[in-house]
């Protein structure tokens, strides 16, 4: 992946840091402790590739982060806005290390190419 690309990703995780800065009135140990939490859908792979892709996806795709987002904030529920706010610095920060969202071949097999050795 393109060093430009590497570095809108670090400015998108920045991005939600001042989110969470703005929107949460939690600890900073809250964000760094659940940055790594939607990692926990690669368990869709124990019901096989398809549905393991399926669910990885779905807690990997920034538009379901900013959708929770969004919502939290209108309807002033800080957990919900919280979720997003982790999902998309999380998706952002896995773009950055070259992990992107899965295909339904495997789990080497990604939008950003195959993860692993070339």
């Amino acid at each position: 992946m393109s060093k430009l690309i590497k570095l809108e990703e670090v400015a998108m995780f920045l991005l939600a840091m001042l989110m969470f800065e703005q929107q949460c009135t939690l600890s900073w140990w809250w964000f760094f402790g659940c940055l790594l939490l939607p990692d926990l859908s690669m368990l869709g792979y124990l019901g096989g590739p398809r549905t393991g892709a399926w669910v990885y996806n779905f807690f990997h795709h920034k538009g379901v982060a900013l959708l929770a987002y969004f919502a939290g904030t209108w309807f002033a529920f800080e957990p919900l806005a919280f979720a997003g706010i982790v999902l998309f610095a999380h998706s952002s920060l896995d773009r950055v290390f070259g992990y992107g969202l899965k295909l339904a071949t495997g789990f080497q097999d990604t939008h950003l190419g195959r993860i692993g050795k070339k």
